[in-house]
């Protein structure tokens, strides 16, 4: 069974990125949505290694690009190239043509290049010049930022920011995970770190996209996951605090992807329902980056965090 072979991904990808636990969660989780991910860390947390794993332990193609502020748009599309002997040109596909796509430090390119990666992660589709080219139907972007540095930096617009399914925080692990990451690294290194490497095809994958859609969710669920985002667009509603904390809501793709990740979360726990909790879990990585805080809500000290427990606080669970 499909189910079989995700924990058995799971189960990999826990012994290849160690304390980690959340961030391969979401990155299955977001195979199973067909959604993209940003990932927000500071330097050497393993994200390259970790879209790495998972392009190992599946049927695809991966490939890692480094975004640079000289990075232009054909970079990552590809470009039509003048062949002299037919006198023709020639579409020479970029990297956006694979599978797995992990946009290293993404807010370091700038506008064009980041407008170029969007549009294929929301059009899976690349247009250079007159001509259309579809992308894989496994695509999955991974894209990255360092919270650190900011300086020559080009943050990405809250339109842009929408296109992603998630915005998932990862942090340093702790001591006794400093531990076994220094063992697993000396195995490495010795070649002793002899690991089964599951095997996960795209039909498997999509069977199990199906069968996530397939899942029963209550009408009262449904309810609770189209209030908790309405209420970000009404919070005078619920509270005057939180109407002063807000500016702009979240858009209905908010309310598509928590739908998403809701059910494929359900699916990875083996259920065959969708819970409260699954929602509840889902709903800091899909709104972190939705909400637009106002200026008071900011000069308080006030972080998309803190409003979004007040939402799970306020909102009536069914």
């Amino acid at each position: 069974m499909a189910i079989d072979k995700f924990s058995q991904l799971k189960q990999y990808l826990d012994t290849q990125i160690l304390g980690q636990s959340h961030l391969t969660q979401c990155m299955l989780i977001s195979l199973l949505a067909d959604g993209h991910i940003l990932v927000e860390g500071p330097p050497g947390l393993a994200k390259t290694r970790a879209i790495k794993a998972l392009s190992d332990g599946i049927e695809a193609d991966f490939h890692r690009v480094q975004f640079t502020p000289d990075l232009l748009p054909a970079d990552l599309t590809g470009t039509d190239i003048y062949r002299p002997e037919t006198h023709e040109f020639e579409f020479q596909k970029g990297p956006l043509f694979h599978n797995l796509i992990l946009a290293d430090e993404i807010n370091r390119a700038p506008a064009k290049v980041q407008s170029a990666l969007l549009e294929a992660m929301g059009e899976r589709q690349i247009t250079v010049g007159s001509t259309t080219y579809q992308l894989p139907e496994l695509f999955l972007v991974m894209a990255t930022q360092n919270p650190i540095e900011q300086e020559g930096t080009y943050p990405l617009p809250e339109a842009q920011l929408d296109r992603f399914l998630m915005h998932i925080k990862i942090d340093y692990p702790d001591a006794a995970t400093e531990h076994q990451i220094l063992a697993l690294n000396r195995q490495e290194a010795l070649k002793q770190a002899q690991v089964e490497v599951p095997q996960l095809s795209q039909a498997n994958i999509m069977d199990a996209r199906k069968a996530c859609l397939e899942l029963y969710l209550a009408p009262a669920l449904e309810e609770y996951i189209v209030q908790l985002i309405v209420a970000t667009r009404t919070p005078e509603n619920y509270d005057p605090a939180l109407a002063n904390w807000l500016e702009y809501g979240a858009s209905p793709r908010a309310t598509i992807a928590l739908e998403r990740c809701a059910r494929a979360r359900a699916y990875l726990l083996g259920r065959d329902f969708v819970s409260p909790d699954d929602v509840q879990a889902m709903l800091p990585n899909v709104l972190r980056h939705r909400l637009l805080l106002s200026y008071e809500a900011e000069s308080e000290g006030i972080t998309p965090s803190m409003v979004i427990d007040k939402l799970l606080a306020l909102v009536p669970v069914p």
